[in-house]
């Protein structure tokens, strides 16, 4: 059975620290090194839900890729919720590791995932990593379809093959013009609209979109955008690094076991479809 130290630095090899942004927040946040571990719970956001699952489960170990703490902090008293994670995860020997812009530009990364669950075939990234001399890192991803379809097939594909959220997926361009080409980001993917216009793709899939910058990404160019939850293009890639970890626990011989949860952590609960046209709203004309 391995130590904590070892999976860590297998872990660390997938996703190096130093490839993460300046910013970020990632690593181990709390654990014994020296603690073995048996059975590994991946999810997105290391929030109270996540921790009881992995205190259910009897995992040694918790891996997500939001971190925990994005900015610092002073306290981890128990009366604040992140606090209240970090004694739970303590108190029952459970480690947290976290992968948040060091496994957004892996290879495979965060997008090579989004484009799997959506049976798309990648051409490269979308915005390179200047320090892979192969090309294949980076943040994003360009994909072909296997044949064209609509924007409402496309949109509709989305729906079917990312995780289920109230939000569904949102979508702004033509219902019948053709898709062959996509970019996709998982996560928040507004930033990076020019990479996009560049890379000629028909429309672009991502999280997070704001009024203003689809606004303006609309009066540029045709580009379609289709808006999915953040937490539903992000999950797909637990799937894809718990199955990671098990090649390495296999070539190891460390027999752990790996699970990805299935708790949906995506902050909005419910949907209501707008049913009242603007002009009899209620307000002067």
């Amino acid at each position: 059975m391995p130590r904590l130290f070892e999976v860590i630095a297998a872990l660390d090899a997938l996703w190096p620290p130093s490839r993460a942004e300046e910013w970020d927040a990632v690593g181990t946040v709390c654990g014994d090194p020296d603690a073995e571990v048996s059975r590994v719970l991946f999810a997105v956001d290391p929030v109270q839900e996540i921790v009881d699952e992995a205190v259910k489960l009897g995992a040694d170990l918790v891996v997500t890729h939001h971190p925990l703490y994005l900015r610092g902090t002073t306290t981890v008293e128990a009366g604040t919720f992140k606090g209240r994670v970090v004694h739970t995860l303590i108190k029952n020997d459970i480690a947290l590791h976290v992968a948040h812009t060091n496994a957004d530009t892996a290879d495979p990364g965060v997008s090579d995932a989004l484009a799997g669950a959506l049976d798309l075939r990648i051409t490269g990234p979308l915005i390179p990593d200047p320090s892979d001399p192969e090309g294949r890192r980076g943040l994003g991803r360009i994909c072909e379809l296997d044949r064209p379809e609509t924007l409402r097939e496309f949109t509709a594909r989305a729906a079917a093959r990312l995780p289920q959220t109230a939000q569904g997926i949102r979508v702004a361009g033509d219902p019948e013009a053709v898709i062959r080409t996509v970019a996709v980001s998982g996560g928040s993917g507004d930033s990076n609209f020019a990479a996009v216009r560049a890379a000629g793709v028909d429309a672009y899939l991502t999280a997070d979109l704001r009024h203003h910058p689809v606004s303006e990404a609309r009066e540029q160019s045709p580009l379609a955008l289709v808006d999915a939850a953040h937490w539903a293009t992000e999950w797909p890639w637990c799937e894809q690094a718990a199955a990671q970890l098990d090649a390495l626990s296999e070539r190891h011989g460390w027999g752990l076991r790996t699970h990805v949860s299935r708790t949906v952590t995506d902050p909005w609960t419910a949907h209501a479809p707008s049913v009242t046209p603007p002009s009899i709203s209620g307000a002067p004309n």
